[in-house]
């Protein structure tokens, strides 16, 4: 009956707007609100397995960034200067993301805005949100930590990544303090919360790419950190015996995954859903 409701207030929402020769270049702010209102509905109301499913293969996707990351870190590390390897592997940090969003497969930080506005706007429970949020992320890193473990066993035996990537790209995310790994965890969640905002902003699967690969090709260029695919980064040097811990790798999972949720939940979900439902007519649009 819920998601009834917001495609009833998407066709109001429609129909209020003035007919127009040609289509508007951007979507309103409300309509984008109500596309996010959707698409969270629609996983709210998924079945457990099939959502655990699409979340397993969102890890899996999705790491196939720290593959590509490794692989030209190894590739160009002798040959070119240190600012244009960065920026190439920054490039490769995007491609797993793009496979997730054009896949259609689940990824936790992309939930921890979109999950929200559901709840914001009353249509579902905080029960409910813990049920998806657990299941998503509990999906994500078993596809990471498998892919790292193959990743860790297939790569130097391929030459296509050797044991000094591992611990370049490892080390700098665990040795950060508490509160520097929950700032910058911020920070990526808020730009993640925004991407999945863009995304739904888009009108074509070019737009979608072009948003996608921009945001995080700016997260991996910074090197700010994101739960799944940080995991995926210190994962393979544990796996590959290069001397991180199992403890710093929960170190940097707990603040790398609360920071995360602040960053999409306060930065995206609540002012994003405040400034789109100021006045009467928004505020009736998405009323439960």
């Amino acid at each position: 009956m819920s998601k009834k409701k917001v495609e009833a207030a998407q066709s109001a929402d429609n129909a209020d707007q003035p007919e127009k020769p040609q289509e508007e270049p951007q979507k309103p702010y409300r309509q984008i609100l109500l596309n996010e209102l959707a698409t969270g509905l629609e996983e709210f109301q998924r079945p457990s397995l099939g959502l655990f499913l699409s979340s397993l293969s969102g890890g899996l996707d999705v790491s196939f960034s720290l593959l590509l990351m490794a692989a030209m870190r190894t590739l160009v590390r002798h040959d070119l200067p240190s600012a244009v390897t960065e920026l190439l592997v920054a490039n490769m940090y995007a491609i797993g993301f793009i496979f997730v969003v054009l896949g259609r497969s689940e990824l936790f930080t992309e939930h921890t805005s979109r999950a929200m506005f559901p709840v914001i706007s009353g249509y579902a429970s905080w029960g409910s949100l813990a049920r998806l949020w657990g299941l998503v992320y509990v999906g994500n890193l078993v596809g990471v930590v498998a892919f790292s473990a193959l990743l860790a066993y297939a790569g130097p035996g391929l030459k296509i990544v050797d044991h000094v990537t591992f611990i370049a790209m490892a080390r700098p995310l665990v040795e950060r303090t508490w509160l520097l790994t929950l700032i910058s965890a911020g920070l990526a969640g808020w730009l993640m919360g925004l991407l999945a905002w863009l995304v739904s902003a888009c009108r074509d699967t070019i737009s979608q790419i072009v948003i996608v690969w921009i945001v995080t090709t700016a997260i991996g260029l910074v090197g700010i950190p994101h739960a799944i695919v940080g995991s995926g980064e210190v994962l393979v040097n544990i796996f590959a015996g290069e001397g991180t811990t199992w403890s710093e790798f929960f170190h940097f999972l707990l603040w790398t995954t609360i920071g995360n949720s602040i960053g999409g939940t306060v930065f995206v979900a609540a002012l994003k859903y405040g400034h789109s439902t100021r006045g009467s007519e928004s505020s009736e649009a998405v009323a439960p």
